[in-house]
C-alpha cells in the first residue's frame, strides 16, 4: 500500500456521526465470502488474498462441496485442492497453505479453528488481516482487518489517517465508539469497495459525505451533486 497523503483527523463527534449513519442504513452488514463454519471461513479468507470475493466463491463452491473440515481437506490432497482452486490467483501457493493449515488444525487444535490471534497467525497463509477477519466474523470480536479498501477510506475521509495498515487499524480501534466496533470492518470495507473507490470515488451518493475530508468531492455523472439523505 502506497503511503497516503496526509489528511487531518476527524473530530470524535464526526466519527460518531459517520458510524451512526452507517448503522441507520445497514444495522448488520455482512461480508461477501461464502462459508458454512469457522474452517470454511478461514480457508475462504486465505484464498481471498489478491483475489475478488466473487472469484473465491466460484472456486470454493466446488471445494467446499467436497471438504468442509480439516480432515476432509487433508483427505483431498494437494493435487485435488490445487485443481479445485486453479481459477484463483496464486493458487498453487494457496493450495499448499490450505493443506498445511488443515493438517496443523488436526495436529495441534483438535480440528478446530482457534479463537486467539497468536494461534491463527501461526497458521500457513494467515497474517494479521486474515486473523482479524476470522476473529471478527466468526468469533464476534471487535477486530478490524485493514485491506486496501479500508486503508483508503481511513486515510481519505480523515477517520484514521495512517502510513501503514497497522496504524490505521490501531487508530480506528481507538476512535470508533464501542457500540459500532463489531460491524465497523464491514461498513468500511463495503463503503470502500462500492462507493469510495480508488480512482474515482462516487461522492455524489456517499452517505458520509457531510463529514468526509476528501476534496474535491467528485460530481455526479450529469454534473449535479446528489447525496443520499
Amino acid at each position: 500500500m502506497a503511503p497516503p497523503e496526509k489528511v487531518k483527523s476527524l473530530p470524535r463527534a464526526d466519527v460518531e456521526a459517520i458510524f451512526r449513519r452507517f448503522h441507520e442504513i445497514e444495522p448488520e452488514p455482512k461480508g461477501e465470502l461464502d462459508y458454512s463454519n469457522a474452517f470454511t471461513l478461514l480457508v475462504a479468507v486465505v484464498l481471498s488474498a489478491q483475489a475478488t470475493d466473487v472469484g473465491v466463491n466460484k472456486a470454493t463452491k466446488h471445494l467446499f462441496a467436497l471438504a468442509t473440515t480439516p480432515a476432509e481437506m487433508v483427505a483431498l490432497g494437494l493435487d485435488r485442492i490445487t485443481e479445485l482452486i486453479k481459477t484463483i490467483g496464486l493458487y498453487r501457493g494457496k493450495a499448499k497453505n490450505v493443506l498445511a493449515l488443515s493438517q496443523i488444525l488436526l495436529d495441534q487444535h483438535g480440528g478446530e479453528v482457534p479463537s486467539d490471534r497468536e494461534s491463527l497467525e501461526a497458521l500457513p497463509g494467515v497474517g494479521r488481516k486474515t486473523a482479524n477477519v476470522v476473529l471478527n466474523i466468526w468469533f464476534g470480536q471487535p477486530a478490524i482487518a485493514v485491506d486496501t479498501h479500508l486503508f483508503r477510506v481511513g486515510n481519505r475521509t480523515g477517520l484514521a489517517p495512517g502510513k501503514t495498515p497497522l496504524a490505521v487499524e490501531e487508530t480506528l480501534l481507538r476512535v470508533i465508539p464501542e457500540q459500532y466496533l463489531l460491524h465497523a470492518h464491514h461498513w468500511l470495507i463495503l463503503h470502500g469497495r462500492y462507493v469510495c473507490k480508488a480512482r474515482k470515488p462516487e461522492c455524489w451518493r456517499c452517505v458520509i459525505r457531510p463529514w468526509c475530508r476528501f476534496e474535491p468531492k467528485t460530481p455526479a455523472p450529469d454534473g449535479t451533486v446528489k447525496q443520499r439523505a
